[in-house]
């Protein structure tokens, strides 16, 4: 696991521009969702009153993507996430959601390990750099979920039995949170 970087520090001013601490320079809200899709942490405070206003602005970010037809979130996740902030305490959703992205985060690190160690091509010299650029790719065609998915040959056609039943697994494990929802509902 790599070392914990400090989150980049951004701060707006009261002109409501928004300020790179690291390379001091002005930055818009499409550099806010790069930095974030390359993997960076980000922390954006007003200069005036010191509160942090991080939540308020990746909110935006994703408001404005998905204005662009960029759709991500389907409706009936949109609306959930809306009654979720009906609910005295807001339920049971913040809890799931950070579940489920851990759970994907861990099942892409798992796939990519697999990848690496049951690979016979790990062996073929420049298969680091072919794996890089193809890692690369499929970040940007995906924004940032692209190891969660096999590519060919990599288990997406049965060929590899681990990616099938690192699939499998976590089928179960998303059923099971689905069961606990409901329960709890």
């Amino acid at each position: 696991m790599a070392e914990q970087v400090s989150p980049l520090l951004i701060k707006r001013y009261a002109s409501r521009r928004l300020y790179n601490t690291e390379t001091s320079d002005y930055v818009t809200l499409e550099d806010i969702a790069g930095f974030i899709r390359e993997g960076r942490e980000v922390q954006i405070i007003d200069l005036k009153s010191g509160d942090d206003l991080t939540r308020q602005y990746l909110l935006q970010i994703i408001a404005e993507h998905e204005s662009r037809g960029e759709n991500v979130l389907p409706i009936n996740v949109l609306s959930d996430l809306v009654r979720s902030y009906m609910e005295p305490g807001g339920g049971v959703m913040p809890q799931f959601l950070q579940a489920s992205f851990d759970m994907l985060r861990d099942s892409q690190s798992k796939m990519m390990e697999n990848m690496t160690s049951m690979n016979p091509m790990a062996q073929i010299p420049g298969f680091e750099a072919m794996k890089s650029q193809q890692e690369a790719f499929l970040k940007a065609m995906t924004g940032g979920f692209g190891n969660a998915w096999p590519t060919a040959g990599e288990g997406g056609d049965g060929e590899n039995s681990t990616d099938g039943e690192d699939l499998a697994a976590i089928k179960r494990q998303l059923a099971d949170l689905q069961e606990k929802l409901s329960k709890l509902k």
